[in-house]
């Protein structure tokens, strides 16, 4: 069974002081987590070593980066090389979060880019991709998140992809207070491993984990993570509640 993960995005939230509590808070809870289980938590930068950290001994927790440079090294003041975070261990990164896209202008040449520097360096891409509110409403959307995977990821061969985690987020559902139907969720979860599996085959499309991102919260996460095509979540400010993450955890299918 492909794996089932629970990633939390805090975004540019919490001092460093409130994210170690909030972290500790959450990992000391009781779960049931299964062999094909994971929870991932990208956090800010700075907290990358501290929060590594303190997951250290749980083999099915990990600290995620939330971006990285295109470029290996050179005169990026401010940015973080893919090289820098392989050095201190880090085994996941998010790439191409639409907010990255939407405000940093990130291109789907850049983010392939990326994801190559990432896998070249044993780190797994969390690769978003989703659409804006009048994309769907124009009835684009599998057209839109489809050249989205055809020009970031399409250039992999067939064992290399299946190191990536897709994380779906319907833009329009980001902060928003609006989630898209369980029915929303599962058939645009289902469209994208159809395209994956036109590109490599439907054996290999179904070990990719695809995570839904767009208001998950633990009132919605059993509908949505008990649909065939919905493997966990990536989640935002209910990542920052220590209850809601628990219960999202929890919600994992087993």
């Amino acid at each position: 069974m492909r794996k089932q993960i629970a990633a939390a995005n805090w975004k540019m939230n919490k001092t460093l002081q409130d994210g170690k509590q909030l972290l500790q808070d959450i990992i000391s809870a009781e779960y049931n987590l299964q062999s094909n289980h994971e929870v991932i938590f990208a956090v800010p930068f700075p907290y990358l070593m501290e929060m590594k950290a303190i997951i250290e001994s749980n083999n099915q927790f990990y600290i995620s980066a939330q971006n990285c440079h295109h470029k290996t090294s050179g005169a990026y003041t401010g940015e973080v090389s893919v090289d820098m975070l392989a050095s201190i261990g880090i085994k996941h990164c998010v790439v191409g979060h639409s907010e990255r896209r939407e405000y940093f202008g990130e291109t789907n040449s850049m983010l392939a880019e990326k994801t190559d520097l990432c896998l070249s360096k044993g780190i797994t891409p969390i690769f978003c991709c989703g659409e804006a509110l009048d994309i769907r409403e124009a009835g684009q959307q599998n057209a839109f998140v489809e050249s989205q995977l055809q020009e970031s990821l399409f250039h992999l061969d067939a064992d290399t992809i299946q190191k990536i985690i897709i994380a779906y987020e319907p833009i329009w559902a980001i902060g928003t207070g609006k989630t898209a139907s369980s029915e929303q969720a599962q058939d645009m979860h289902a469209h994208l491993r159809g395209v994956l599996g036109k590109q490599y085959g439907n054996t290999i499309a179904g070990n990719i984990s695809i995570l839904y991102g767009g208001s998950v919260k633990g009132s919605n996460a059993i509908e949505l993570f008990s649909q065939p095509d919905v493997d966990g979540g990536l989640v935002g400010g209910a990542s920052l509640v220590v209850s809601e993450f628990i219960q999202i955890i929890n919600a994992l299918k087993k």
